[in-house]
C-alpha cells in the first residue's frame, strides 16, 4: 500500500508540474500587461490574473480550496499579512488570494528563473538575505508598498517549518515594520499544505483540501515591535493548535 502511494505521490506531482507550467505560459502574455499599468494598478491586474490562473490550477489538482475571514479588510486600508510557511504550495495560495493588491516579500534567486521570473517580480519585494543593503533597500520597498495602498504579504518565520512545532520563531521584520508604520497585521493561518507536499519527501504531491484563514487585525498601537510578535505569535500559534484538534 505504501508503494502504491509513493507512485501515486510522483505520478500526480508530475502532473501537478506539467499543468502548471502549461496553464502559466497561457497565462503569461496576459499578465505581462500589468507592467504597462503605473501602480497600485498593475499590481491590482495581476493578482486577479492570479486568481483566475491558481483557481483553474487548483482545480486540475483536484485541490479544493477554501478560503475565510475576507471581512476583516476594511476597503481602503493596507495591511500586513502574516502567514505560517510549511510548502511551496503556500505562495500560490496566499498571494493570489489576499484581498485587493498585495506584494510579497521573496527571495530574489526566483526572479532569475526565465519568464517565470517576470511574472515573480511583479508580485513580489525581492531581497537577498545575504545582503544588508539589499535588505535595507527592500524594507524601504515595502514602506512604500503600505503607502500606496497595497497589501504587503510576509512569512515571518522566514522559511518552510521543517519542525514539529506548530510555527518556528518568527523574524522581527514585520513588527518593526508594522510598529513604523502604525500599520495593523492579519495574522493568516494556512492549512493542508504540509500534508499535499510533504517537506520529507522529494518531488511528491497528493491533493488535499487547502485552507487559508485571515484572522481579526492586530493593531500595533500601544506595543512594541517585540510585543507585537509575540501577540500575532500566540494569536496563530492558538489557531493552528485549535484547527489540528478539531
Amino acid at each position: 500500500m505504501n508503494i502504491l502511494k509513493e507512485i501515486a505521490g510522483r505520478l500526480w506531482a508530475t502532473w501537478g508540474l506539467v499543468t502548471f507550467i502549461i496553464t502559466f505560459i497561457i497565462v503569461l502574455p496576459i499578465a505581462l500587461i500589468a507592467y504597462l499599468l503605473p501602480e497600485p494598478k498593475g499590481t491590482a491586474y495581476l493578482c486577479k490574473v492570479s486568481v483566475i490562473w491558481m483557481r483553474v490550477w487548483f482545480f486540475l489538482i483536484a485541490c479544493p480550496i477554501e478560503i475565510k475571514g475576507r471581512e476583516h479588510f476594511q476597503k481602503g486600508k493596507s495591511y500586513i499579512v502574516a502567514c505560517n510557511h510549511n510548502s511551496v504550495l503556500d505562495i500560490t495560495l496566499s498571494s493570489p488570494f489576499i484581498p485587493g493588491a498585495n506584494k510579497t516579500i521573496a527571495k530574489n534567486s526566483f526572479a532569475k528563473i526565465p519568464l517565470f521570473g517576470l511574472y515573480y517580480a511583479k508580485g513580489s519585494i525581492l531581497v537577498n538575505r545575504k545582503s544588508e543593503k539589499s535588505r535595507k533597500e527592500s524594507y524601504e520597498k515595502m514602506k512604500w508598498v503600505l503607502k500606496m495602498g497595497m497589501h504587503m504579504c510576509i512569512y515571518p518565520e522566514g522559511t518552510r517549518n521543517r519542525t514539529n512545532a506548530p510555527l518556528k520563531p518568527f523574524y522581527n521584520g514585520a513588527f518593526k515594520l508594522a510598529h513604523e508604520t502604525q500599520t495593523e497585521i492579519i495574522p493568516t493561518v494556512i492549512t493542508g499544505t504540509k500534508e499535499a507536499v510533504p517537506l520529507h519527501k522529494p518531488f511528491f504531491f497528493l491533493p488535499r483540501k487547502l485552507t487559508m484563514e485571515f484572522l481579526p487585525p492586530v493593531s500595533p498601537e500601544n506595543l512594541s515591535a517585540i510585543e507585537l510578535k509575540e501577540k500575532v505569535f500566540e494569536i496563530m500559534k492558538a489557531h493552528i493548535l485549535a484547527t489540528q484538534q478539531s
